[in-house]
């Protein structure tokens, strides 16, 4: 078993399908005052918006159909990454669905915690545990990558 430590100051990724990015600014405007706690991390056009409508940095990736969804689920497995909060379209298909799940998936794989609608990023947004130190149990992937190698 591995552990990563997360400090009290998360490094939160926050994505948004373009039907869901005006929901995802105004989520964050209002919890403007404990995003401000966290180093922010975005997609492209997500990024911007959020940069303006916080007058915070973000860290900004390419557009998410661009790679940007790829580079945030590289962070993840880097363990650059501690949160992910994607407010998603449900409603409709993404040309880049597959990057999409792949970003997902990776969450779950590095056990990291994820919002996909407002009301879970608010439960998560207001546990203590996004404010003080918390140690990730990381699966152990030795017997897949074994397998892998043969």
């Amino acid at each position: 078993m591995s552990i990563r430590k997360m400090t009290g100051k998360k490094r939160v990724a926050l994505v948004a399908h373009d039907n869901k990015k005006s929901e995802l600014i105004e989520w964050a405007v209002y919890n403007k005052g404990a995003l401000a706690m966290h180093k922010l991390f975005a997609t492209g056009t997500t990024g911007k918006l959020l940069e303006t409508a916080l007058g915070q940095p973000v860290t900004r990736f390419l557009s998410g159909p661009l790679g940007g969804d790829q580079q945030i689920g590289g962070r993840i497995a880097e363990g650059k990454i501690d949160v992910l909060i994607f407010f998603w379209d449900p409603m409709e298909a993404q040309p880049h669905d597959p990057d999409i799940k792949a970003l997902l998936r990776l969450g779950v794989a590095w056990n990291i915690p994820i919002a996909c609608d407002r009301a879970t990023a608010d439960f998560l947004l207001t546990s203590p545990l996004m404010y003080e130190d918390y140690e990730i149990i990381l699966p152990d992937y030795s017997q897949y990558i074994k397998r892998m190698q043969k």
